[in-house]
């Protein structure tokens, strides 16, 4: 996958068994874990050159939390946040840049800016205008999974059929895309792992996680240092790096074709020995 001109567009690698590495940036100064957060541009610009030189194949900018009980910022602060490094990464970074937002004026700003993608956590539905902006731009765009809001989102969800209800939501986003005009290249799916779902939800999800190969766009995986793990382990944001790297790789051999993570250089390791056994096993059957 390469940087994109305004002429082609973005897609997402179809490369067959290829697993890719987004690394994550975080512009907000209440993100949950915080390693992953940069004060300032120099900062910013030094991490995000740290994570392409340790593999990232995407670097995902934020500047807005989603962490559960987090509240959304206004538009005009999430551009004044997001706008300095998303140019500077368009002309200096060797990898194409995410931005996480759910807001069409933002995601204007920055696709004009140079970003190559959109990391929407609402899935299209948080704004009217944002499928007509990605296919407009010709970026790519996540669409992920989230039942509630990320201030209520942790408050008892409850499922009928997780699974399901999840592949239902994304149909209908991937939908919203297409009919958008947006291509399918350009489009990845993610099943929201920690947004309004219980300890039990997320484990499911992981269980099952191939289920969603039947939507047919490649799979997101989001569980770098997130609170399932700490669930399991007993253990504090700061000490979940192994529990990240073994759901990721649970992760690689259910189908995930994309792992986001805060770690980027012990994730880019754990998926290649991951996705090398897999293709390893794929030769023998």
């Amino acid at each position: 996958m390469s940087i994109p001109t305004q002429k082609e567009g973005f897609s997402f690698s179809q490369e067959d068994g290829a697993v890719q590495v987004m690394g994550v940036l975080n512009l907000s100064p209440d993100s949950f874990y915080e390693q992953s957060r940069a004060q300032g541009l120099d900062a910013a610009l030094e991490l995000a050159r740290r994570m392409a030189g340790e593999g990232a194949d995407l670097i995902d900018v934020g500047a807005e939390s989603s962490r559960p009980g987090s509240r959304p910022i206004d538009a005009a602060l999430e551009i004044e946040r997001l706008l300095p490094l998303v140019r500077c990464l368009a002309r200096e970074c060797p990898v194409p840049v995410s931005v996480d937002t759910w807001k069409a004026p933002v995601a204007e700003q920055v696709l004009d800016a140079g970003a190559a993608l959109i990391n929407d956590i609402t899935g299209l539905r948080g704004d009217p205008d944002m499928a007509r902006t990605v296919a407009r731009h010709r970026a790519g765009v996540v669409l992920m999974h989230m039942q509630g809001r990320p201030e209520y989102m942790q408050e008892k969800p409850v499922y009928g059929d997780l699974i399901e209800e999840i592949k239902e939501f994304l149909g209908d986003s991937l939908r919203l895309a297409r009919e958008a005009g947006i291509g399918s290249a350009q489009v990845a799916i993610d099943p929201g792992i920690g947004f309004g779902k219980t300890l039990e939800n997320n484990l499911e999800i992981l269980a099952r996680l191939d289920e969603f190969g039947s939507l047919g766009a490649p799979l997101l995986l989001g569980v770098s240092r997130k609170s399932f793990i700490g669930k399991v382990l007993d253990l504090p944001v700061e000490e979940r790096l192994e529990g990240s790297l073994a759901a990721a790789v649970a992760g690689v051999f259910k189908g995930a074709k994309i792992i986001r993570a805060h770690d980027v250089a012990a994730t880019v390791r754990a998926v290649k020995v991951a996705t090398a056994i897999k293709q390893h096993e794929r030769t023998r059957s």
